[in-house]
């Protein structure tokens, strides 16, 4: 039996838990993180609440003050030995304001949603088989001062999803408005050229990943050099390498853009790197 927690509420996840006008549900009007779990452990909390709580901010809801890394981390505990979940697990926190209003809220005040979910792997893997991606082109990601938080908004990495989906690949490629390349439908993306990594700037309007963070200071710590600027689709063309990061699943290698086919050797060394990091965090719990 797995358990969510709805606001303080524990309950089993096998029946309705969220409240009926729901702003999350009803408007999109939230924030949210994706975290892994290892051996019963949320990683990266601090750099997850701290996203959560200052996209919160960005659309002016008010969290409440207990609102910690250390509130949700023991929430979270919480629900992992009450679910029997021991290993490897992915949660996801929701900040949503609370009910009352249309478009114009009665309040600006916050509640939290906590759900947690078994995941086959105890640690990072790098996936057996290369991802086959393009571009995604019906819809432009707009940049404002949203872009880099995990909003409830979330219909243009649906429709790219499905998009892909249709034309029999892994995932696509989203774009800003100039044609930079931001991110996938559900991940950071780096590009790989002779042993130096590549990512979309923050201020390109890409998501401000925790994994993407973590990637970059685990190369800079491993004298790897990286750069954050615009990444453009010809640049696809002329990488070694296309890597795509997130929380869950850590790093995924890219086998193929269109007729051009990549290695893996870079992103084998990170997730070897990733483990290791997180192996004497965890030992030393």
């Amino acid at each position: 039996m797995l358990y969510i927690n709805n606001n303080g509420t524990i309950l089993s996840n096998d029946a309705p838990t969220i409240q009926a006008g729901n702003r999350g549900y009803v408007y999109g009007d939230g924030v949210f993180e994706s975290i892994r779990i290892m051996n019963g452990m949320p990683l990266n909390m601090d750099n997850h609440i701290r996203r959560l709580l200052e996209g919160a901010k960005a659309i002016k809801m008010r969290p409440a003050s207990f609102y910690t890394t250390q509130f949700f981390e023991d929430k979270i505990i919480e629900l992992c030995r009450k679910s029997e979940i021991k290993e490897g697990a992915r949660c996801r926190i929701s900040l949503d304001r609370v009910t009352g209003g249309a478009y114009k809220p009665e309040s600006n005040e916050a509640t939290y949603f906590i759900e947690v979910y078994p995941y086959e792997s105890n640690n990072f893997e790098l996936n057996s088989k290369g991802i086959e991606i393009d571009l995604y082109t019906d819809i432009k990601k707009q940049k404002n001062h949203l872009s880099n938080y995990k909003t409830k908004s979330g219909l243009v990495y649906v429709m790219a999803a499905i998009n892909a989906t249709e034309r029999k690949l892994d995932d696509l490629l989203i774009t800003n408005d100039k044609g930079g390349i931001l991110e996938s439908s559900s991940c950071n993306v780096f590009v790989v050229s002779n042993g130096v990594l590549y990512t979309p700037g923050l201020d390109e309007g890409c998501l401000a990943g925790t994994m993407r963070m973590q990637i970059i200071n685990l190369a800079i710590k491993n004298n790897i050099k990286v750069y954050e600027c615009n990444i453009l689709p010809q640049n696809l063309l002329a990488a070694d390498e296309i890597f795509f990061t997130n929380a869950i699943r850590g790093v995924n290698w890219v086998s193929g853009y269109r007729t051009k086919r990549y290695f893996n050797n870079v992103s084998r060394k990170l997730v070897a790197l990733l483990n290791e990091y997180w192996e004497n965090i965890l030992s030393e719990k």
